[in-house]
Protein backbone atom coordinates (compact mmCIF):
# COMPACT_ATOMS: atom_id res chain seq x y z
CA UNK A 1 0.00 0.00 0.00
CA UNK A 2 1.02 3.25 -1.03
CA UNK A 3 -0.06 6.69 1.32
CA UNK A 4 0.39 10.10 0.49
CA UNK A 5 1.45 11.80 3.96
CA UNK A 6 1.26 15.41 4.05
CA UNK A 7 4.52 17.09 5.83
CA UNK A 8 3.66 20.16 6.24
CA UNK A 9 3.67 20.64 10.04
CA UNK A 10 7.47 19.52 9.66
CA UNK A 11 8.27 23.00 7.79
CA UNK A 12 6.83 24.95 10.62
CA UNK A 13 9.52 26.30 12.82
CA UNK A 14 8.30 24.94 15.36
CA UNK A 15 6.32 21.56 14.30
CA UNK A 16 5.12 20.80 17.67
CA UNK A 17 3.55 17.71 18.81
CA UNK A 18 1.44 17.45 15.68
CA UNK A 19 5.07 17.42 14.04
CA UNK A 20 6.51 14.78 16.36
CA UNK A 21 3.48 12.23 15.57
CA UNK A 22 4.12 13.12 11.83
CA UNK A 23 7.91 12.75 11.68
CA UNK A 24 7.64 9.16 13.49
CA UNK A 25 4.33 7.82 12.60
CA UNK A 26 6.14 8.24 9.01
CA UNK A 27 9.57 6.90 9.74
CA UNK A 28 7.57 3.49 11.30
CA UNK A 29 5.21 3.25 8.67
CA UNK A 30 7.46 1.14 6.23
CA UNK A 31 8.20 -1.86 8.55
CA UNK A 32 4.27 -2.12 8.70
CA UNK A 33 4.36 -2.19 4.95
CA UNK A 34 3.05 1.05 4.02
CA UNK A 35 4.98 2.90 1.44
CA UNK A 36 4.87 6.53 2.06
CA UNK A 37 5.20 9.44 -0.69
CA UNK A 38 5.65 13.17 1.74
CA UNK A 39 4.67 16.07 0.40
CA UNK A 40 3.92 19.56 1.49
CA UNK A 41 4.98 22.70 -0.30
CA UNK A 42 8.69 24.09 0.33
CA UNK A 43 11.95 22.21 1.33
CA UNK A 44 12.13 19.87 3.38
CA UNK A 45 15.73 19.26 5.56
CA UNK A 46 18.49 16.88 4.94
CA UNK A 47 17.77 14.98 8.01
CA UNK A 48 14.09 14.70 7.08
CA UNK A 49 15.04 14.01 3.85
CA UNK A 50 16.20 10.75 4.70
CA UNK A 51 13.41 9.23 6.56
CA UNK A 52 11.23 10.63 3.60
CA UNK A 53 13.24 10.18 0.31
CA UNK A 54 10.18 10.07 -1.25
CA UNK A 55 9.42 13.60 -1.03
CA UNK A 56 7.28 15.57 -3.58
CA UNK A 57 7.79 19.46 -2.87
CA UNK A 58 4.29 21.15 -3.71
CA UNK A 59 5.67 24.85 -5.09
CA UNK A 60 3.88 28.08 -4.46
CA UNK A 61 2.02 29.22 -2.59
CA UNK A 62 3.02 27.26 0.16
CA UNK A 63 2.01 28.18 3.86
CA UNK A 64 -0.97 29.54 4.74
CA UNK A 65 -2.02 30.63 1.39
CA UNK A 66 -2.03 27.52 0.13
CA UNK A 67 -4.27 25.66 3.21
CA UNK A 68 -6.89 28.61 2.29
CA UNK A 69 -6.87 27.36 -1.47
CA UNK A 70 -7.22 23.49 -0.21
CA UNK A 71 -10.27 24.68 2.35
CA UNK A 72 -12.03 27.31 0.51
CA UNK A 73 -11.24 26.07 -3.18
CA UNK A 74 -10.28 22.17 -2.86
CA UNK A 75 -7.61 22.79 -4.96
CA UNK A 76 -5.20 22.97 -6.65
CA UNK A 77 -4.84 19.18 -6.95
CA UNK A 78 -2.22 16.96 -5.70
CA UNK A 79 0.59 15.33 -7.76
CA UNK A 80 1.39 12.68 -5.83
CA UNK A 81 0.87 8.73 -6.60
CA UNK A 82 -0.70 6.76 -3.56
CA UNK A 83 -3.99 4.34 -3.18
CA UNK A 84 -4.67 7.12 0.30
CA UNK A 85 -4.11 10.42 1.18
CA UNK A 86 -3.78 11.35 5.24
CA UNK A 87 -3.71 14.25 6.48
CA UNK A 88 -1.88 14.32 10.27
CA UNK A 89 -3.62 17.71 11.22
CA UNK A 90 -6.29 19.88 10.36
CA UNK A 91 -4.77 21.18 7.47
CA UNK A 92 -6.89 18.75 4.80
CA UNK A 93 -5.69 18.57 1.43
CA UNK A 94 -8.08 17.50 -1.88
CA UNK A 95 -7.68 14.05 -2.13
CA UNK A 96 -8.98 13.86 -5.62
CA UNK A 97 -9.96 10.82 -6.89
CA UNK A 98 -7.80 8.85 -3.79
CA UNK A 99 -9.49 7.92 0.01
CA UNK A 100 -8.72 10.33 2.31
CA UNK A 101 -8.12 9.64 6.03
CA UNK A 102 -7.49 12.49 8.68
CA UNK A 103 -6.01 12.86 12.24
CA UNK A 104 -8.36 15.06 14.62
CA UNK A 105 -6.02 15.37 17.55
CA UNK A 106 -8.36 17.39 19.62
CA UNK A 107 -11.80 19.79 19.66
CA UNK A 108 -9.55 22.20 21.75
CA UNK A 109 -10.80 25.22 19.21
CA UNK A 110 -14.62 24.20 20.05
CA UNK A 111 -14.09 23.72 23.49
CA UNK A 112 -11.88 26.86 24.31
CA UNK A 113 -12.25 28.78 21.21
CA UNK A 114 -11.25 32.05 23.46
CA UNK A 115 -7.60 30.86 23.42
CA UNK A 116 -7.31 30.86 19.40
CA UNK A 117 -6.89 33.59 17.44
CA UNK A 118 -10.03 34.29 15.21
CA UNK A 119 -8.05 33.18 12.44
CA UNK A 120 -7.05 29.93 13.87
CA UNK A 121 -10.98 29.53 14.63
CA UNK A 122 -12.02 29.25 11.08
CA UNK A 123 -8.84 27.47 10.11
CA UNK A 124 -9.34 24.63 12.43
CA UNK A 125 -13.36 24.55 11.57
CA UNK A 126 -13.25 24.52 8.33
CA UNK A 127 -10.50 21.43 8.50
CA UNK A 128 -12.93 19.88 10.93
CA UNK A 129 -16.20 20.36 8.38
CA UNK A 130 -13.85 18.76 5.44
CA UNK A 131 -12.83 15.96 7.70
CA UNK A 132 -16.40 15.49 8.54
CA UNK A 133 -17.88 15.57 4.99
CA UNK A 134 -14.88 13.60 3.20
CA UNK A 135 -12.57 11.50 5.22
CA UNK A 136 -13.56 8.05 5.14
CA UNK A 137 -11.90 7.61 8.14
CA UNK A 138 -10.74 9.37 11.06
CA UNK A 139 -7.88 8.77 13.46
CA UNK A 140 -7.75 10.08 16.84
CA UNK A 141 -5.25 9.09 19.78
CA UNK A 142 -7.57 8.89 22.79
CA UNK A 143 -10.65 7.77 24.05
CA UNK A 144 -11.12 10.80 25.26
CA UNK A 145 -10.81 12.70 21.77
CA UNK A 146 -13.16 10.16 20.24
CA UNK A 147 -15.79 10.70 22.38
CA UNK A 148 -15.41 14.13 21.34
CA UNK A 149 -15.48 13.49 17.88
CA UNK A 150 -18.71 11.66 18.52
CA UNK A 151 -20.62 14.51 20.21
CA UNK A 152 -19.91 16.97 17.11
CA UNK A 153 -21.66 13.97 14.70
CA UNK A 154 -18.81 11.58 13.60
CA UNK A 155 -20.22 7.96 13.75
CA UNK A 156 -18.69 5.41 15.04
CA UNK A 157 -17.79 3.45 12.46
CA UNK A 158 -15.60 6.13 11.06
CA UNK A 159 -13.56 6.67 13.94
CA UNK A 160 -10.27 4.49 14.71
CA UNK A 161 -8.45 5.28 18.04
CA UNK A 162 -4.88 4.80 17.75
CA UNK A 163 -2.11 6.02 20.44
CA UNK A 164 1.13 7.87 20.02
CA UNK A 165 3.78 6.20 20.54
CA UNK A 166 7.14 7.06 22.58
CA UNK A 167 10.64 6.27 21.19
CA UNK A 168 13.83 7.19 23.16
CA UNK A 169 17.47 6.63 22.97
CA UNK A 170 20.32 5.56 25.53
CA UNK A 171 20.32 8.58 27.66
CA UNK A 172 23.69 10.54 27.47
CA UNK A 173 26.75 10.05 29.97
CA UNK A 174 25.69 12.27 33.36
CA UNK A 175 28.64 14.90 32.67
CA UNK A 176 27.23 15.77 29.25
CA UNK A 177 23.74 15.84 30.78
CA UNK A 178 24.83 18.07 33.58
CA UNK A 179 26.76 20.24 31.11
CA UNK A 180 23.41 20.49 28.88
CA UNK A 181 21.19 22.01 32.05
CA UNK A 182 24.06 24.23 32.71
CA UNK A 183 24.01 25.64 29.43
CA UNK A 184 20.32 26.67 29.80
CA UNK A 185 21.12 27.91 33.16
CA UNK A 186 18.91 25.05 35.32
CA UNK A 187 20.10 23.63 38.24
CA UNK A 188 18.25 21.11 40.05
CA UNK A 189 15.84 20.95 41.93
CA UNK A 190 13.55 21.92 39.02
CA UNK A 191 10.08 21.21 37.85
CA UNK A 192 10.05 21.40 33.53
CA UNK A 193 6.88 22.22 32.01
CA UNK A 194 6.70 21.28 27.92
CA UNK A 195 4.35 23.20 25.78
CA UNK A 196 3.06 26.15 24.05
CA UNK A 197 3.01 29.23 26.71
CA UNK A 198 -0.54 29.77 26.42
CA UNK A 199 -3.91 29.77 29.08
CA UNK A 200 -5.39 26.69 28.06
CA UNK A 201 -2.22 24.77 28.93
CA UNK A 202 -2.69 25.55 32.44
CA UNK A 203 0.99 27.64 32.86
CA UNK A 204 -1.17 30.23 35.40
CA UNK A 205 -1.67 26.88 37.81
CA UNK A 206 1.15 25.70 37.71
CA UNK A 207 2.99 28.92 38.18
CA UNK A 208 1.08 29.69 41.47
CA UNK A 209 1.48 26.51 42.85
CA UNK A 210 5.57 26.94 41.82
CA UNK A 211 5.56 30.28 43.36
CA UNK A 212 4.07 28.64 46.88
CA UNK A 213 6.34 25.73 46.68
CA UNK A 214 9.19 27.96 46.51
CA UNK A 215 8.38 29.61 49.63
CA UNK A 216 9.32 26.35 51.50
CA UNK A 217 11.89 25.31 48.75
CA UNK A 218 13.77 28.09 48.12
CA UNK A 219 16.23 26.51 45.63
CA UNK A 220 13.33 25.04 43.56
CA UNK A 221 13.32 26.54 39.78
CA UNK A 222 10.54 26.38 37.48
CA UNK A 223 11.61 25.43 33.51
CA UNK A 224 9.60 26.51 30.90
CA UNK A 225 10.01 24.76 27.52
CA UNK A 226 7.92 25.58 24.16
CA UNK A 227 7.61 28.79 22.54
CA UNK A 228 4.84 31.77 23.30
CA UNK A 229 1.48 30.98 22.16
CA UNK A 230 -1.69 33.05 21.97
CA UNK A 231 -2.32 35.64 24.93
CA UNK A 232 -0.31 36.28 27.57
CA UNK A 233 0.52 33.90 30.66
CA UNK A 234 0.91 35.99 34.01
CA UNK A 235 3.90 35.64 36.10
CA UNK A 236 6.49 34.23 33.41
CA UNK A 237 9.08 36.88 35.00
CA UNK A 238 9.29 35.67 38.63
CA UNK A 239 12.17 34.35 40.66
CA UNK A 240 13.04 31.34 39.93
CA UNK A 241 11.62 31.10 36.41
CA UNK A 242 13.45 29.95 33.21
CA UNK A 243 11.19 30.37 30.16
CA UNK A 244 13.67 28.50 27.53
CA UNK A 245 11.52 28.52 24.40
CA UNK A 246 12.10 26.17 21.96
CA UNK A 247 15.39 23.82 22.42
CA UNK A 248 17.13 21.07 21.17
CA UNK A 249 16.30 17.23 21.17
CA UNK A 250 19.17 16.51 23.79
CA UNK A 251 18.97 19.43 26.02
CA UNK A 252 15.07 18.23 25.82
CA UNK A 253 16.15 15.08 26.87
CA UNK A 254 18.54 16.61 29.66
CA UNK A 255 15.38 18.25 31.42
CA UNK A 256 12.90 15.35 31.62
CA UNK A 257 15.55 12.82 32.74
CA UNK A 258 16.61 15.31 36.06
CA UNK A 259 13.53 17.28 36.90
CA UNK A 260 12.69 16.60 39.99
CA UNK A 261 9.08 16.80 38.60
CA UNK A 262 7.53 17.06 34.93
CA UNK A 263 4.03 18.89 35.11
CA UNK A 264 1.45 18.84 32.78
CA UNK A 265 -0.97 21.11 34.09
CA UNK A 266 -2.62 21.77 30.66
CA UNK A 267 -7.01 21.93 30.88
CA UNK A 268 -7.26 20.50 27.59
CA UNK A 269 -5.34 17.85 25.70
CA UNK A 270 -6.29 15.28 23.25
CA UNK A 271 -3.43 12.90 24.35
CA UNK A 272 -0.91 14.83 26.11
CA UNK A 273 2.56 13.69 24.47
CA UNK A 274 4.88 15.51 26.55
CA UNK A 275 3.88 13.24 29.82
CA UNK A 276 4.33 10.17 27.45
CA UNK A 277 7.83 11.44 26.76
CA UNK A 278 8.46 12.09 30.57
CA UNK A 279 7.36 9.05 31.48
CA UNK A 280 9.70 7.40 29.16
CA UNK A 281 12.46 8.69 30.90
CA UNK A 282 11.78 7.34 34.54
CA UNK A 283 10.75 11.20 35.52
CA UNK A 284 8.16 11.99 38.58
CA UNK A 285 4.29 13.27 36.02
CA UNK A 286 2.11 15.21 37.70
CA UNK A 287 -0.88 15.98 35.59
CA UNK A 288 -4.01 17.32 35.03
CA UNK A 289 -7.07 14.89 35.90
CA UNK A 290 -9.07 16.35 32.77
CA UNK A 291 -9.56 15.22 29.48
CA UNK A 292 -7.31 12.57 28.07
CA UNK A 293 -4.09 12.86 30.43
CA UNK A 294 -5.59 9.88 32.75
CA UNK A 295 -5.47 7.53 30.11
CA UNK A 296 -1.79 8.19 29.56
CA UNK A 297 -0.65 8.62 32.80
CA UNK A 298 -2.86 5.87 34.54
CA UNK A 299 -1.29 4.95 38.19
CA UNK A 300 2.58 5.67 37.00
CA UNK A 301 2.28 9.60 37.91
CA UNK A 302 -0.11 12.16 39.84
CA UNK A 303 -2.83 12.93 39.05
CA UNK A 304 -4.91 16.77 40.06
CA UNK A 305 -7.38 19.05 39.31
CA UNK A 306 -6.00 21.49 37.11
CA UNK A 307 -7.12 24.50 38.80
CA UNK A 308 -6.21 23.90 42.39
CA UNK A 309 -3.03 25.47 43.12
CA UNK A 310 -2.80 24.52 46.45
CA UNK A 311 -2.92 21.14 45.58
CA UNK A 312 -0.53 21.37 42.93
CA UNK A 313 1.86 23.38 45.28
CA UNK A 314 1.27 20.33 48.10
CA UNK A 315 2.25 17.75 45.11
CA UNK A 316 5.59 19.42 43.76
CA UNK A 317 6.61 19.61 47.27
CA UNK A 318 6.32 16.32 48.93
CA UNK A 319 7.63 14.67 45.94
CA UNK A 320 10.40 16.94 45.68
CA UNK A 321 11.23 16.23 49.67
CA UNK A 322 10.87 12.08 48.74
CA UNK A 323 13.19 10.60 46.91
CA UNK A 324 11.53 6.83 47.35
CA UNK A 325 8.20 8.48 45.94
CA UNK A 326 10.01 9.97 42.61
CA UNK A 327 11.59 6.62 42.57
CA UNK A 328 8.62 4.35 42.84
CA UNK A 329 6.46 6.69 40.58
CA UNK A 330 9.90 6.57 37.82
CA UNK A 331 9.77 2.92 37.94
CA UNK A 332 6.01 2.72 36.60
CA UNK A 333 5.85 5.73 34.65
CA UNK A 334 9.03 3.66 32.53
CA UNK A 335 6.83 0.28 32.64
CA UNK A 336 3.68 2.04 31.38
CA UNK A 337 5.66 4.33 28.43
CA UNK A 338 6.69 0.94 27.38
CA UNK A 339 3.31 -0.07 26.22
CA UNK A 340 3.59 2.96 24.10
CA UNK A 341 5.09 2.18 20.68
CA UNK A 342 5.43 3.81 17.22
CA UNK A 343 6.04 0.34 15.41
CA UNK A 344 2.33 -0.42 17.02
CA UNK A 345 1.09 2.87 16.32
CA UNK A 346 2.19 2.72 12.42
CA UNK A 347 0.51 -1.24 12.46
CA UNK A 348 -2.91 0.49 13.55
CA UNK A 349 -2.46 3.19 11.10
CA UNK A 350 -2.07 0.73 8.30
CA UNK A 351 -5.09 -0.95 9.01
CA UNK A 352 -6.85 2.69 9.32
CA UNK A 353 -5.68 2.83 5.88
CA UNK A 354 -6.87 -0.43 4.48
CA UNK A 355 -10.43 0.58 5.80
CA UNK A 356 -10.26 3.39 4.08
CA UNK A 357 -9.80 1.76 0.83
CA UNK A 358 -12.62 -0.34 1.63
CA UNK A 359 -15.10 2.23 3.12
CA UNK A 360 -17.69 3.43 0.45
CA UNK A 361 -17.03 7.02 -0.36
CA UNK A 362 -18.17 9.89 0.96
CA UNK A 363 -21.62 10.85 -0.11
Amino acid sequence: MRVALHLGQLLQPVPGGIGRYTEALGAALPEAGVQVQGFAAGTLSQRRRAIFPDYVDLGWPGGSARYELWHRLRRPALPVRADVVHAPSLAVPPPGPRPLVVTVHDVAFLRHPDAFTRRGLGFHRRGLEIAYHEARTVVTASDFSRDELRRVGFEDARIHVVPHGVQVGQPEADDVIERRLHRVGVTQPFVVCVGTLEPRKGHDTLIGAFQAARRELPDLTLALVGPRGWLTVPGLEGAGMHELGKVDEATLDALYRRCTVCAVPSRYEGFGLPALEAMARAATVVAADSTSLPEIVGDAGVLLPPLDVQAWANAIVELTCDDAARKELGERALQRAHTFSWEDSARAHAEVYAAALSAPARP
